[in-house]
């Protein structure tokens, strides 16, 4: 998928928004980090070439140890977020990260979940949550992507 030529120093990225079977989501602590903007989605680069469900699929198993899942739905354009001045070890030389998203439904047992599938782990907790409540958990540079993805995601949620 090509995206906007405004976007072409942004790191190409996907995240995932797992739901389990009563229409909660996943939530993961990221490891490390401090109180207050520390839960996320599960999200990560793709790799050049790769598919973006693909890559979807690959960095939620890494980062999460679930592989048992089905497709729900997708964001049909790039999100993007450009990195706040602070994040500097994050650049990499990318101006930030443009994000397909994808909605995928949880089908396996949470004995599945394993924080330490890929080292290093990206996250030290979970918790399954409401979707909308998501935004407010997120750093602050990544909020209204998550608005967005919030609003994508609604139909497949239980906290109508």
């Amino acid at each position: 998928m090509d995206s906007p030529p405004h976007l072409s120093r942004h790191r190409p990225n996907v995240g995932v928004v797992l739901f389990n079977r009563e229409g909660q989501v996943w939530l993961g602590r990221r490891a490390g980090s401090s109180d207050p903007h520390n839960w996320q989605f599960p999200q990560g680069g793709v790799d050049e070439g790769e598919d973006l469900y693909a890559a979807a699929r690959r960095e939620l198993a890494e980062e999460t140890g679930v592989v048992s899942t089905s497709l729900l739905g997708r964001t049909t354009d790039w999100l993007a977020y450009d990195f706040p001045p602070e994040a500097l070890k994050l650049r990499k030389g990318w101006s930030g990260q443009k994000q397909i998203w994808f909605a995928l439904r949880f089908e396996g047992e949470e004995a599945e979940i394993d924080l330490n599938a890929h080292k290093p782990a990206e996250f030290d907790a979970w918790r399954w949550g409401n979707l909308r409540e998501a935004p407010e958990l997120i750093v602050p540079f990544k909020r209204l992507v998550y608005d967005e993805v919030v609003r994508a995601f609604a139909v497949f949620a239980g906290d109508k």
